[in-house]
Parts: C-alpha cells; sequence; structure tokens
C-alpha cells in the first residue's frame, strides 16, 4: 500500500526516533509499504518518520541509482552495484574518509535539491528485517544515502547543511511546502 509521504514542516521530521523490538505491531506490512511508497515516488531511500512513524527503521536501494548512471559515470562511486537493505535500529560507529559535495533531495521537501557535504564512509551498527545484527561499512554514493536516511530518524534534514544565507533563499519555497502549496505526483501529508 503506498503510503503518503510527511512534508516539511511536520514535527514528526524533528523528532529523534526510538528503537524497536521484534514485536513491533505490523512491522512487516509497514517494510512492505516503505518499499512500495519509495519505488512509487522514486525515491532510493526512505525512512520511517516520512510516513508517519517515529521509530529507528529506513529503507535504501542505492541500486536503482547505478542501474540509471552512464557507463562513465559508474567509475565515480567505489560502491557499484549499490546496496538493497532495510536498517532497523541503526546507530552510527563512525564516520571516516573525507567529506565530499553531492546534489540531493528528499521526498519530504519536493524540489528543491542542494549540495551536502558528507563523509565517503559511514560503519553502521543495526539489525535487518529478521531481527539479525549486523555491522557494516558503507561507502561512496550507498553511504551518503544511508547518511541521508539516517537523518531522518535523528530528526535532522538535508536543508540543515545549507549554509545559513541560502536557506534564507530558500524559505519561501519551504513555506509554500509546509503549507501544501506544491504539485508532486505522490501523495503528502501536511502539516496543519
Amino acid at each position: 500500500m503506498f503510503l503518503p509521504i510527511v512534508a516539511y514542516g511536520a514535527p514528526i521530521l524533528r523528532k529523534v526516533c526510538k528503537d524497536i523490538t521484534a514485536d513491533y505491531s505490523g512491522l512487516t506490512k509497514l517494510i512492505e509499504d516503505m518499499w512500495e511508497t519509495m519505488y512509487e515516488s522514486n525515491g532510493v531511500g526512505l525512512a520511517a518518520p516520512q510516513v508517519n512513524k517515529d521509530i529507528r527503521l529506513f529503507v535504501v536501494d542505492s541500486e536503482q541509482i547505478f542501474e540509471n548512471l552512464d557507463e562513465e559515470e559508474k567509475d565515480l562511486y567505489p560502491d557499484g552495484p549499490g546496496t538493497k537493505k532495510v536498517f532497523i535500529n541503526a546507530h552510527i560507529e563512525s564516520l571516516e574518509g573525507e567529506e565530499w559535495s553531492y546534489n540531493e533531495g528528499c521526498l519530504s521537501i519536493p524540489k528543491i535539491r542542494e549540495d551536502v557535504y558528507r563523509t565517503e564512509t559511514v560503519t553502521l551498527s543495526y539489525l535487518d528485517e529478521q531481527f539479525q545484527p549486523h555491522v557494516t561499512t558503507f561507502n561512496g554514493i550507498t553511504a551518503r544515502v544511508i547518511l541521508h536516511e539516517y537523518d531522518h530518524i535523528d530528526g535532522k534534514l538535508f536543508i540543515d547543511y545549507v549554509k545559513p544565507l541560502r536557506k534564507k533563499l530558500l524559505q519561501g519555497k519551504l513555506n509554500d511546502i509546509s503549507k501544501g502549496k506544491i504539485k508532486v505526483d505522490y501523495k503528502m501529508i501536511f502539516p496543519k
């Protein structure tokens, strides 16, 4: 089932999410719905707060980024062919490498893209959908997508990395999004 995406301005997008246990009600269905919602919205990642759940859960599919790259672009990122995973109760163990810039967007902040600097590598501890524990290191574009989604479960948004003057210039667009004055190809929930 396609879940509506929570728009910028909703308090849940600023909430630090909580860990869950294996008996979390409806978890399997929620994960299925998040995958469907992400793909229907043309996203490469989706976090639980974006579908109005304050839990430490996100899904990532960076494989589709590599599928859509031109041959000469595929060498730009060391993590091909990408990763498709569910992350439950994720916590960052370490961040390493140089920071690099990439033009990011977000389903909760449609039609705004900004260059964001993030580290090359992230090591995460997390549980998969069977609640099996993992500690895995990710790099390249996959690390970036993971860090973007991880920020969501910590109450952060990619625009928080934008310089204050640039953010001030974006404020009109951000206000329009929070008021529902935007047209997108997917269903959204706007703050009251």
